[in-house]
């Protein structure tokens, strides 16, 4: 199969799917331009500050890509190209697309609070604890994580002097964050024009590129490279919005479109045929089967549970009016996504056998692609590696701060007198205590218990698109778009949890912690579903 005709027909597919199940759920949910969104309501500069959608496109689509799409096709390319084609294709467009452009216009409609608080009002405040509790526990594995891969991104070996690329890409990393809050200070406090902004914003960006390449003087190891970043997530969770998140994930979403248009470009010219059959059976040579783990593993590139919380957790916040800022960010990113899963299909199709890491991986089949317009090889792959350690970090900085979000909501009490705070709800608390238990997390080595994430992450998928499905029912609608997504999506992680208790139990390598972790979810998922039908429908039916 030519990689051409995929890139192409996923390119058509999505485009359609936008102008039609798009336009089909804003005007299903009643998106109302005149609405005001809590970015004005509640505005303090802080979390809650209006913006342009292009700059939160930029801010969202930075945020929920991260290293997922490229990551989870690669891996899943053990099943053939054609499943995961197929379920990325379709999976954005009906399960993905639906549960972030839901989870986004459900918060706004609840003041920009989280998917718990959604759960609250159309379900209970027992379902809400649950979520909760399940989301942060998640997040701070996600931080932990995210700190251990972009410390070993940007780390520099003394004894491998000639092996840079982790100090290009740290050094260039460093040069972006204080790009961004001189490109925030100007815009926001000095009105400067988003247009001229943005042009000579970009531009910095490229000689912050070229200056890491050239000059990488931040040359850490791995360690201090986890001090330098507890440091700044530290900082990035309090910061206002505007300052430093808004700005940073905006300027490094040019990254990443570059790198796709380089990459788009690349294979319209070479058009490389898919040297990967097209399905390689129902059974991995990991003895993992089709169903469920190729939907576990694509995550990102089709539906992530992290996506709901970033939705409803930092873009929420900042989105300026419902019309049409919430079909464009939400169901046009998750959208914009998937065609990069696309891209990273077509990479590991091309570079078939290929030993490594998924970032050497797609680096060296773009950075091919690129070659065919100009571009060297060895700069195509640092620029590659780059762009993907830059997106690691975007999705770090943006889940400390949900993190936070969701602490104080944990630590807020409602009581007949009003709402109650407690020592968590404190913003400096909650940045301490979910950077603090992501930090032990990384100490214990969250290796050991990241092979549940995958599951997880899917889970918190379910758990949203039930949110979205209570509030959409509570307003007397019909919501076959979400329960059908729910359904599918809870049948896919209730197998994956079981088979994995099952392999970590009596499998050859017994690992108790994880298959208790295990049963904890799915204990947590079965009390959530309980709630939530028996408050949705046998109560309606009563």
């Amino acid at each position: 199969m030519n990689s051409l005709v995929l890139l192409l027909g996923g390119l058509v597919f999505f485009v359609i799917a936008y102008a039609t199940y798009g336009g089909y759920l804003a005007k299903k949910w009643g998106i109302d331009p005149a609405r005001k969104t809590p970015a004005h309501t509640l505005r303090d500069d802080i979390d809650y500050a209006p913006a342009d959608a292009k700059v939160i496109l930029g801010h969202h689509f930075s945020s929920i890509a991260g290293a997922g799409p490229i990551t989870g096709p690669i891996f899943a390319a053990v099943f053939g190209w054609l499943p995961v084609y197929l379920w990325i294709v379709l999976g954005s467009i009906f399960i993905g697309g639906v549960h972030d452009a839901g989870s986004l216009l459900a918060s706004i409609r609840h003041d920009g609070k989280s998917i718990g608080e959604i759960i609250k009002t159309n379900i209970s405040p027992r379902a809400k604890t649950i979520f909760n509790w399940y989301a942060w526990l998640t997040i701070t594995l996600v931080v932990a994580a995210f700190t251990d891969i972009c410390a070993t991104s940007f780390a520099f070996d003394a004894a491998k002097p000639d092996m840079i690329t982790g100090a290009q890409a740290g050094t260039a990393s460093v040069l972006f964050v204080v790009l961004a809050m001189l490109f925030g200070f100007l815009v926001y406090r000095k009105n400067a024009p988003l247009a001229v902004a943005s042009v000579a914003g970009v531009a910095l960006l490229a000689f912050c590129i070229w200056f890491g390449y050239t000059f990488p003087v931040m040359r850490f190891s791995k360690l201090a490279w986890q001090a330098i970043l507890i440091v700044y997530i530290a900082l990035a969770s309090i910061l206002p919005v505007w300052l430093l998140l808004q700005p940073r994930d905006y300027l490094c979403s040019f990254l990443l479109y570059a790198m796709m248009a380089g990459a788009l470009v690349g294979i319209v010219i070479t058009r490389p045929n898919m040297e990967i059959p097209a399905f390689a059976g129902f059974v991995a040579p990991n003895k993992q089967t089709l169903f469920p783990f190729l939907f576990v593993t694509v995550a990102c590139g089709a539906i992530s549970g992290f996506h709901s919380l970033v939705s409803s957790g930092t873009t929420s916040k900042q989105v300026n009016r419902e019309h049409p800022d919430v079909k464009l960010i939400g169901y046009g990113g998750m959208l914009i996504e998937g065609l990069l899963a696309i891209v990273a299909l077509v990479a590991v199709g091309y570079v078939a056998g290929q030993k490594g890491a998924p970032a050497q991986i797609f680096a060296s089949g773009v950075s091919f692609f690129m070659s065919s317009f100009g571009i060297p090889v060895a700069v195509g792959k640092v620029f590659v590696i780059l762009a993907y350690s830059a997106f690691a970090l975007t999705s770090l900085d943006t889940a400390t701060r949900i993190g936070r979000y969701i602490m104080q909501e944990i630590g807020t009490v409602k009581t007949p007198s009003g709402d109650k705070k407690t020592f968590a709800s404190n913003i400096y608390v909650a940045t301490v205590l979910t950077i603090g238990f992501s930090v032990l997390l990384l100490v214990y080595g969250y290796a050991k218990i990241w092979p549940i994430f995958g599951s997880a992450n899917q889970l918190l998928a379910a758990l949203a698109l039930l949110a979205v499905t209570g509030w959409v029912m509570k307003q007397g609608k019909k919501s076959w778009e979400t329960v059908l997504p729910l359904v599918f999506m809870f049948a896919v992680t209730f197998t994956a949890l079981f088979l994995l208790v099952r392999t970590n139990v009596v499998g050859e390598k017994h690992n108790y912690v994880l298959a208790a972790i295990g049963v904890v979810l799915f204990g947590l998922a079965v009390l959530q579903i309980v709630e939530g039908v028996r408050v949705l429908f046998l109560k309606k039916k009563a």
